[in-house]
Parts: C-alpha cells; sequence; structure tokens
C-alpha cells in the first residue's frame, strides 16, 4: 500500500495511492463505514488493516499538493558514511559500527518546496543526499534480527543536507553541521512493507538539475537496513513512526537555483529546489 499526506482544496488530508489517484481516507471511512485515523502517523501506529479501497472514487495527482507525511517523527536517527562512494568523496573513514546521529524535527520542509542556503558566513559548501527511509511500525527494544521486518512499517524517499564546511570544523559533532533550517525531507510517499520484496536490491539515486549525481544499491551499504534497525534497537526503544534515512552514496554540491531529487524505484521521488 502506497500512503501519503495531501492538501486538498485548503484542507490536509492522508489517502492510498493507486490506479494514478489518491482514495482519501475520508471517503473510504464513509464508503465502508471504518474508522481509519485521517493522519498517517495514526495509521503507522494502528495498521493498515482496515484499509479498503475497492468502490472508492480517487483524486488526481495533480489536483492534489503532498505533504510531509507527518511533521514530527517521534526520533529521525541518519547515518552517515554507508556507502564507500560518500566516505571518499569527503576524504572520510567509513566507522566500524553505524555513524549513526539524530536530527530535530526543526530542520525539515515539505516535499517539493524549498532548501533555503544558510548565509554564506555561516556556510558556504552545502550537500543534498538523497537516502532509502525506513519507517518504524511497532514499539520494540532488543529485536532479534529474525524479526526486524515484522517491525518495519514501511520505506520512503529522504533528502538528508550538510554544511560540509562546518563539519570539517567539527568532524566528530555532526548535530550542527547536519541541523540547520530546511536541511532534512521524507516522503511524500511511504510504501509499506509488504510492497517492497527485497529491500536489498533497491537503486538509491540522487539527481542535481539535469543529471545523476549518484546511485548504489542497497546491498552495497556498509550497514544495511534490518541491521541497522537492530543495531539501534538494542540501545533504546524505538517507536511507531520512527524514522531511519540510511546513507547516500555520495552527495550533490548544491547552489541557489539548483533542483536536487531523491528517487528510489517501486519507493517514490523526493524533490527540491534550492534558494
Amino acid at each position: 500500500m502506497k500512503l501519503l499526506t495531501f492538501l486538498y482544496q485548503g484542507s490536509k488530508h492522508t489517502g492510498v495511492i493507486e490506479d494514478g489517484g489518491v482514495a482519501p481516507i475520508v471517503e473510504i471511512n464513509a464508503r465502508h463505514g471504518t474508522r481509519v485515523p485521517d493522519n498517517l502517523l495514526e495509521i503507522i501506529r494502528t495498521g493498515v488493516a482496515g484499509i479498503v479501497t475497492a468502490g472508492v472514487s480517487t483524486l488526481p495527482l495533480a489536483e492534489v499538493t503532498p505533504r510531509l507525511p507527518y511533521e514530527t517523527p517521534p526520533k529521525i536517527w541518519c547515518i552517515g558514511l554507508n556507502y564507500l562512494s560518500h566516505a571518499e568523496d569527503i576524504d572520510a573513514v567509513q566507522p566500524e559500527e553505524p555513524g549513526s546521529f539524530m536530527k530535530p524535527a526543526s530542520c525539515m520542509f515539505e516535499p517539493g518546496g524549498n532548501i533555503v542556503l544558510p548565509p554564506k558566513h555561516i556556510s558556504d559548501d552545502v550537500d543534498a543526499e538523497g537516502e532509502l527511509g525506513v519507517v518504524i511500525g511497532k514499539t520494540c527494544r532488543f529485536v532479534p534480527a529474525e524479526d526486524v521486518r515484522s517491525v518495519i512499517f514501511g520505506y520512503t524517499t529522504t533528502l538528508d543536507l550538510t554544511a560540509l564546511d562546518i563539519l570539517r570544523k567539527n568532524p566528530r559533532y555532526l548535530t550542527r553541521s547536519k541541523s540547520i533550517d530546511t536541511f532534512f525531507s521524507f516522503g511524500p510517499m511511504i510504501v509499506t512493507a509488504d510492497e517492497i520484496a527485497d529491500v536489498e536490491s533497491l537503486e538509491v539515486i540522487t539527481e542535481h538539475n539535469d543529471g545523476i549525481c549518484s546511485r548504489d544499491f542497497v546491498r552495497h551499504m556498509r550497514t544495511r537496513p534490518f541491521e541497522l534497525v537492530r543495531f539501534h534497537s538494542d540501545h533504546m526503544t524505538l517507536h511507531p513512526g520512527d524514522l531511519f534515512s540510511t546513507g547516500c552514496p555520495k552527495g550533490a554540491r548544491i547552489k541557489a537555483g539548483d533542483r536536487v531529487r531523491a528517487r528510489i524505484e517501486g519507493v517514490g521521488a523526493l524533490s527540491a529546489n534550492v534558494t
């Protein structure tokens, strides 16, 4: 199932994408007498079992405005240097364990929106990284490797940005270089885990203006998605809606006027303009 949060005629709703359109949850409930929450984070918490789209009219995708799936993920985990090509690009050494760090929800921007570069005296070297996002679906801790699949709700695309010059000054402390306003987005679509037969076969692509900046397969990650979830669950409780942004093959150096897009076949695409 492919889920979307969107604006339509001034109101925000959640819906299911199919047949080239979106079936709104409010219409699904009206048609089938269900009580599915019209809120994507609540759907992640309660599950999709009650969502039946049969007989529901869809809205054309061209008539809706995609929004962030939800505005405040409980946790946003990002993984640095998970592809060797990214480490080589910024002249860094891959860590033995996941190079994980967290980002605040305050740095998010809407899908299709603007990345606002910081003033040059703050940073003059920013890159944008298209990544695979993993969305947690169950409260869990100490998840055995064989059970990881059962705690994942689905997958999405993310854009993770870095002020590389700030990072070079503070290589052990990523937070400030990663948390500037408009330095993260995800969505607009979340694809439930059952739609992806083999997550390691997915190809993660970062597009920059009219070309491709980088592309690589999930199977080439140093630490792959299931192991990332297992590893982090040993250190803290994971909750529905927690998001893992799993790393980029190589980031695109960006400047005002550029366009960037994260694209993963079968998962979706997430674009932004740079101002």
